[in-house]
Formats: structure tokens, C-alpha cells, sequence
């Protein structure tokens, strides 16, 4: 049986996808939520005007 997935994609208007302190306490409290109801959460995207950030690879850094 295959465990249920989700990645978390928003954008930011400003166009800069730094994550802010907000989306970083957001992911932590969605990705313990998730682990409750037995879902990975695989990340958590930010998206820019031309680029993008991952949550998770910068708090692998």
C-alpha cells in the first residue's frame, strides 16, 4: 500500500521567494500534522518571479 504524499507550492507577490520566518514555523506545524494522520510531507516550495525556494533543503543546509 502506498502512503499518501503532498508537497505545499505558494507563491510570494514580491517576487522574492526567501521563506519568511512564518512559512518556516508553517511547514513545521504542517509537517507534524501531516505525521498524525500517517502523510509525508516532501516539501514545501516557494515560488518567485523567476525562481523558487525549497523549505527543506534549506534546513538541510
Amino acid at each position: 500500500m502506498q502512503a499518501p504524499k503532498i508537497i505545499l507550492i505558494h507563491n510570494h507577490p514580491s517576487g522574492d521567494a526567501t521563506p519568511s520566518n512564518a512559512d518556516i514555523e508553517f511547514t513545521n506545524e504542517l509537517y507534524e500534522a501531516a505525521q498524525m494522520f500517517q502523510i509525508q510531507l516532501l516539501d514545501h516550495l516557494i515560488v518567485g518571479d523567476l525562481n523558487y525556494t525549497s523549505i527543506f533543503s534549506q534546513m538541510l543546509q
